[in-house]
């Protein structure tokens, strides 16, 4: 009997030495061995309990399935973990892009608008380029109402567009002597040039004169003729042209 049990305790030593060896080679991490190791010694314990050296035998091997078991499990959710990771930032990654998305769309629309105005803007300033005057009652330097929203609309223009200078020219009618008519095409342009500054139009950039009644726009002298004689003229410029233009006169 004696020697019955010294040939089982020696055959499972050596089955337990091949099969740990083997282990050894295929898992070389030391966290898979060690795995292997509490599952063969958990299950020699065991068999040897309940059926004796032969029970160890068949329990060193349940042991190590069950090692290998509990590894595979561990490694499972670490997998999950990292997958529950990944799908975190790839829905704050969706979250991004939509939000980039979003400010793509408010930038093109910007853009869209800031075409319309600038397009608007180069109209109003095609049309004032034009020329535009202000009318004056006979020997008056007041500005009428009507003409007052059109200097308006040249201050915004101007604000619009810093490079642009303006060019303001006084006339008058050919009635009355001719210092009378200069002094008052003088007081004409002054009002016209106070205005835009209260308007915000720095001084600097309104060139301006006068030239009473020497330039009527008709030869013929009538009270129509009259009336668009008194008046200033205003013209936008760039700033080059403006300079090119004042020695001149």
């Amino acid at each position: 009997m004696k020697k019955h049990i010294i040939a089982s305790l020696v055959i499972a030593s050596i089955t337990l030495s091949s099969y740990a060896s083997a282990e050894e080679t295929l898992e070389n991490t030391e966290r898979s061995h060690n795995e292997e190791l509490i599952g063969l010694s958990s299950g020699i314990v065991v068999g040897a309990v309940v059926g004796g050296p032969v029970g160890a035998i068949i329990g060193a091997f349940a042991g190590s399935l069950l090692g290998k078991s509990v590894g595979d499990d561990d490694e499972i959710k670490s997998q999950q973990v990292m997958l529950e990771n990944k799908q975190e930032e790839l829905a704050s990654l969706n979250e991004e892009n939509e939000s980039l998305i979003a400010l793509s769309t408010q930038y093109e629309d910007a853009q869209q608008q800031l075409t319309t105005l600038k397009m608007a803007q180069e109209r109003k300033l095609t049309e004032l380029a034009l020329g535009l005057n202000v009318q004056f009652k006979t020997g008056s330097s007041a500005i009428e109402p009507h003409f007052a929203q059109q200097l308006d609309d040249v201050a915004y223009a101007m604000s619009l567009s810093p490079e642009l200078t303006l060019d303001l020219t006084g006339y008058a009618d050919r009635r009355g002597d001719s210092d009378y008519n200069q002094a008052l095409s003088e007081q004409r342009v002054a009002e016209v040039t106070s205005y835009l500054v209260n308007q915000g139009v720095a001084n600097d950039r309104l060139h301006y004169q006068a030239y009473g009644a020497t330039s009527p726009l008709t030869a013929e002298q009538n009270f129509e003729n009259d009336f668009f004689d008194r008046r200033v003229t205003l013209k936008l410029q760039t700033h080059d042209s403006s300079l090119a233009a004042n020695p001149a006169r």
